[in-house]
């Protein structure tokens, strides 16, 4: 086992473990759902950030990007969980926050830390059901200059992101769907 099969199962075990939770939930998209899978409890977790760095940082190694980020909140401890693992494996990335509105003070600024402009950039997610948080942050992006190569999520809940996504002209990637979690679209 490679020390990213690791990465993955131990990643796989905390997602299964720690953050599905049954009941009724009401999604960020507004769908119904039986389930919820939170992973703002693992991305901001000491055992399961550095994994989920080198995961992702693994899931779009291929591209010739130089910067990640994505609409805050849950896209923001992944990019710093990529950016570390970037120096880690001496392929820096650097990181963004593409705020859901422009401040309204100070520089005025909807993008925070790396200049995306004419840059190369992946956007990141923890989780999708439509894409809509993704479609937001490659909105402001696009407006800001920045190339977007591809929307990457932790887990894809395959109802419809994919296509969303690539329906803008982008590639989807995902680290993990239901399959891996033995869940079913809802």
């Amino acid at each position: 086992m490679t020390a990213l099969d690791a990465d993955r199962q131990t990643l796989l075990d905390l997602i299964k473990g720690e953050a599905v939770f049954h009941g009724d939930f009401t999604l960020s998209s507004g769908k119904q759902a039986t389930y919820y899978v939170d992973m703002r409890k693992l991305t901001l977790d000491h055992r399961a950030a550095p994994a989920i760095g080198r995961i992702m940082l693994d899931l779009i190694g291929d591209l010739d990007v130089v910067a990640v980020g994505g609409l805050t909140l849950g896209a923001d401890p992944i990019a710093n969980s990529v950016l570390h693992a970037s120096v880690a494996a001496d392929r820096p990335l650097d990181a963004f926050v593409v705020r859901k509105e422009p401040k309204d003070h100070g520089r005025g600024r909807q993008i925070e830390g790396a200049d995306v402009k004419g840059k190369r950039v992946v956007v990141l997610e923890d989780t999708s059901t439509t894409g809509q948080s993704a479609l937001k942050a490659v909105e402001a992006l696009r407006k800001e200059g920045a190339e977007i190569v591809a929307v990457a999520v932790i887990v894809d809940r395959k109802t419809g992101a994919q296509a969303a996504i690539e329906a803008e002209g982008l590639e989807w990637r995902a680290a993990f769907d239901l399959d891996d979690l033995g869940l079913d679209p809802q």
